[in-house]
């Protein structure tokens, strides 16, 4: 195939001639240590990967690091894994020890594989995103602090345990289903300007971009009208229309929730629920955010059985002991009264006959 410059590369042109010589012929892998994954395959070859955190918005010196430990112990090969991690792919045996070595001199937080917390994956935030409720990369920062020996494995946890920080309900992070998911959350209706709209926004595409039609045409002005009862305050308008401003640094601030899974393992992929409807935006280190994701996990780590995901331990006690163990007050913001609320979505690939 002609090589274009539309779209990424080719995967197969990437990958280390290890996998490409054993494409779909892997036998098992273990977890010899924390951060480690032993991959063997049926020919009897062995590739080591090993896994470190990264804060996901990093600097060009960084990824020269690890270019530079690559190359050196991987024949330049390495790979970012769905949640930000860094993951060295050694097919030589005897270059392991030496690059968990010079990672653990240079600080690398080399875990999250198997039954750990992985790496946190977030959003864009303040940094890039229009509509960004929170700085997702510095509550994310301030949150593994936090959770390093839970990453590196000197603390054990029951099961896998999936962490998310979304910037807006929006939602470009894997908020939706994981463990812990933070979401960014405005609490008041964004603002028009009436006199920039007729100006600078196509009318159109504002109504257009409102996902539950809470904008309509307000022709006197040549501009919109937001519908309060029907807003979600998701900032969809702001990103299509500068004349909508939708951030307040009084009112914004981020809500918990607890409880989802991607994984199709036992039970069947979950959904998040709320735990924590408010929390306010406390930059730079959210110390409220941070000691509550802290509770949590300790909570879960307590109390749940071995192999049982976050969500899996709430279905078996129950949400009203959850709320008791976890010391969270239930409110009315807990009931689940969204006009367009889905309560039946399929999610799961199981099925019977």
């Amino acid at each position: 195939m002609a090589r274009t410059d539309f779209g990424p590369p080719d995967y197969q042109e990437l990958i280390p001639p290890i996998i490409k010589e054993n494409y779909g012929n892997w036998k098992y892998h273990t977890v010899p240590r924390p951060g480690v994954l032993r991959h063997v395959s049926y020919s009897g070859a062995v590739l080591h990967s090993v896994r470190v955190a990264s804060p996901r918005l990093v600097s060009s010196d960084w990824v020269r690091d690890i270019c530079n430990i690559a190359e050196k112990y991987c024949d330049g090969y390495l790979r970012f894994t769905t949640r930000n991690n860094v993951e060295f792919l050694v097919a030589d045996e005897s270059k392991l020890q030496p690059l968990l070595t010079e990672l653990d001199d240079k600080d690398f937080l080399i875990g999250g594989v198997g039954v750990s917390i992985s790496n946190i994956v977030h959003t864009q935030g303040w940094i890039h995103c229009k509509s960004a409720v929170t700085d997702a990369s510095g509550l994310t920062k301030s949150i593994m602090d936090q959770m390093t020996d839970y990453f590196t494995g000197k603390v054990k946890v029951p099961a896998r345990l999936r962490i998310a920080v979304a910037c807006c309900v929006n939602m470009c992070g894997a908020c939706h289903c994981s463990d812990i998911s933070i979401v960014g959350i405005h609490r008041t209706i964004p603002r028009v300007n009436d006199e920039m709209a007729s100006r600078v926004c196509e009318i159109p595409n504002t109504i257009a971009a409102c996902p539950t039609g809470a904008i309509r045409p307000n022709p006197k002005v040549k501009s919109v009208i937001i519908n309060p009862e029907k807003c979600m305050m998701c900032g969809n308008c702001t990103a299509v229309c500068p004349a909508i401003k939708i951030m307040d640094p009084v009112n914004d601030g981020v809500s918990i929730w607890v409880g989802g899974k991607v994984s199709n393992a036992r039970t069947a992929p979950m959904f998040s629920r709320l735990a924590i409807p408010f929390i306010p935006n406390e930059p730079p280190r959210w110390t409220t955010v941070t000691e509550a994701v802290r509770n949590l996990v300790d909570v879960w780590r307590t109390n749940a059985r071995e192999g049982e995901r976050m969500g899996e331990w709430i279905n078996r006690i129950g949400w009203e002991r959850f709320f008791k163990l976890a010391d969270i007050p239930f409110t009315d913001k807990h009931l689940d009264d969204f006009t367009y609320a889905k309560t039946t979505f399929r999610s799961t690939t199981q099925f019977k006959f």
